[in-house]
């Protein structure tokens, strides 16, 4: 495809965001429609609804759609995943999809196997792979344990480039409506490793509150998960992420935000700052 086919080509369909709700997704919607870009949001509250589990109901959503950015939830190491990725990229291709952005996972095998599928299709992609990302602490899993005053995770000493998720929704924005990025993997990182320990250090020091980084034991709190009623797959997930992914495989940096975006990643003494100033953490949002 040529530049001008890529420079145009989201002026003539639509893209459609899967996940537009969440942590990407949503940041993802709102800068394509500040761009003037017609959008569609793919999420299950959405019409038509998008729901990774109920297959009948895709094409409606890729009806007129000339690029796909692709979020598989919870996880593309979640068994099922590479079936589901399949079936989903067939019918893209078959709906004319010129354009797929897939956001995989730092260090996955399973996420690996679903690259190959959508590198293989035959159509435009970009790749776009990340691990731990710094909005865990304030929209995620790990917010109540910052809201607690104690993280308490499985996570040992192991560093990790925690990255910014405004700038993994900046380089998908980039992927799907500038051209050069087909072709591309961008592996995305922050700007240094960090362990949990020093996320509490960078969280107190946002916060002004003493946030404390408790080592537990995995089986505890994998059970400790279960107890809380969280769903089956966020069970699995945790417990993928902490056991298996989290063993030092992503403990490097990358440069894929500086390739794709041409500057450095957001660091996360910076997110903390700005998220602190919004009083997501202050103690008195706590109810008893």
């Amino acid at each position: 495809m040529n530049t001008i086919q890529n420079q145009t080509q989201n002026q003539n369909g639509l893209t459609l965001v899967l996940g537009s709700t969440g942590k990407t997704g949503r940041r993802i919607v709102a800068a394509l429609e500040a761009k003037g870009l017609p959008t569609r949001k793919g999420s299950r509250s959405a019409f038509p609804a998008f729901d990774w589990h109920h297959e009948a109901g895709w094409d409606a959503c890729l009806i007129d759609v000339e690029a796909v950015y692709i979020n598989y939830a919870p996880d593309l190491a979640m068994p099922g995943a590479t079936d589901a990725i399949q079936v989903f990229v067939d019918k893209a291709k078959r709906h004319g999809v010129k354009r797929l952005v897939l956001l995989s996972g730092r260090g996955e095998a399973e996420a690996q196997a679903c690259e190959r599928i959508v590198q293989d299709s035959g159509v435009d992609w970009t790749i776009v792979r990340a691990s731990w990302f710094n909005q865990n602490f304030s929209e995620g899993a790990f917010l109540d344990m910052v809201m607690a005053g104690q993280i308490t995770l499985p996570a040992g000493d192991i560093p990790e480039p925690f990255v910014d998720v405004d700038d993994i929704a900046s380089v998908v924005v980039a992927a799907l409506t500038e051209p050069g990025h087909a072709g591309e993997v961008y592996e995305v990182t922050g700007p240094r490793l960090m362990t949990f320990a020093d996320i509490a250090i960078e969280l107190s020091n946002a916060t002004g509150r003493s946030i404390a980084y408790v080592q537990v034991p995995h089986e505890a709190f994998v059970g400790g998960v279960k107890e809380s009623g969280a769903p089956k797959e966020v069970v699995w997930m945790l417990d993928y992420l902490f056991n298996t992914v989290l063993d030092g495989r992503n403990a490097h940096l990358t440069d894929g935000i500086q390739r794709a975006l041409g500057r450095q990643p957001k660091d996360f003494a910076d997110y903390a700052s700005l998220v602190a100033a919004t009083g997501i953490w202050k103690e008195a949002t706590l109810t008893v």
